[in-house]
């Protein structure tokens, strides 16, 4: 396959996911800031938890240099509509839908039209309609549309390269939001030590979970109070929970597996160790060397894969 086949079909990949991951960073965000909360103490309250999607996404610096101050609207907006932000839900959808364009012979005609769908779909989107509609109404909407188009991806492509590329785009993406939303709990401050495991922690974790898809899943296995060891495992460790990070690598392992050769041992070694890492990981080591930490190192490793991903297989070697 051509390089430049494979790259679009790999960010078209991740462009449609991570159109899906910011409105489920931004869900968990809204959820939050709806919670019922007086500060008990000045300068320890979670005061702006808007700024959570922003330090996880890596937004703030661009953000505060179109927009003055803090606000739920202009967040929203920054990462809903405005076309100036490459990472804004907008900007990944027109993206992924001039990719899919480029490379219509490799994806079938159903994945085009639906990709195309949701494009045409999210112009007629401004801020009036979006919370006119509700704004958690419409986060669901967009994560509607990626699971459509990965329904479709899946029911109608043969399992050729070009399939083998989506793939490793969608989970490589999906591993690192599962981090970033997961590691979004650590920017929200409680008001007092006393929080922890109070209602308010309790809600946190909750809306933390239902952004992930996980809440029914942590009820089904653990059939108890929600705690943060047991959301860490849920999150990172289990291979049955479909946004683990241990799920996503399980993928991306499989995908290196058959995309590699002997010209690609290094990338082949670095997703067998990462993977292993999570495979023979456990969850008391995590919590003792910390969960930011650890997220945080896992974020860095994903990284240093995509970099080894493009450079192996998407930018041309002449």
């Amino acid at each position: 396959m051509l390089s430049r086949t494979a790259n679009e079909l790999y960010w078209m990949s991740r462009h449609i996911e991570r159109a899906e991951n910011t409105a489920r960073l931004l869900d968990v965000t809204y959820r939050t800031s709806l919670l019922p909360y007086e500060p008990l103490e000045p300068g320890l309250a979670w005061a702006e938890p808007w700024a959570v999607p922003l330090v996880a996404s890596g937004q703030a610096t661009a953000y505060y240099q179109r927009y003055p101050a803090l606000a739920a609207e202009s967040v929203l907006r920054f990462m809903i509509l405005d076309s100036a932000n490459p990472s804004s839900i907008l900007c990944c959808l027109r993206a992924a839908r001039e990719s899919a364009r480029s490379v219509r012979g490799a994806i079938t005609s159903e994945m085009y039209e639906d990709l195309n769908g949701a494009w045409i779909e999210m112009r007629g989107y401004d801020y009036q309609r979006v919370t006119g509609m509700g704004v958690s109404q419409f986060l669901d909407w967009v994560k509607m549309r990626s699971h459509l188009v990965r329904g479709v991806t899946f029911g109608t492509m043969l399992r050729d390269e070009a399939y083998h590329f989506i793939r490793l785009g969608t989970h490589l993406e999906r591993a690192d939001n599962t981090a970033r939303i997961l590691d979004t709990k650590y920017h929200i401050l409680l008001p007092s030590a006393d929080d922890v495991g109070g209602a308010v922690d309790y809600y946190q974790w909750a809306s933390l979970l239902q952004s992930l898809s996980g809440f029914e899943s942590y009820r089904k296995i653990y059939s108890d109070v929600i705690s943060p060891r047991r959301v860490a495992e849920l999150l990172v460790l289990r291979d049955d929970m479909p946004r683990s990070l241990h799920a996503c690598l399980n993928l991306i392992d499989e995908t290196m597996e058959i995309l590699c050769d002997q010209n690609s041992r290094e990338l082949r070694r670095q997703a067998g160790e990462l993977h292993a890492r999570l495979h023979f990981g456990r969850t008391d080591d995590i919590i003792r060397f910390g969960l930011h930490e650890y997220l945080m190192d896992f974020l860095q490793r994903v990284s240093l894969l995509g970099d080894e991903i493009s450079a192996r297989f998407l930018v041309p070697s002449y």
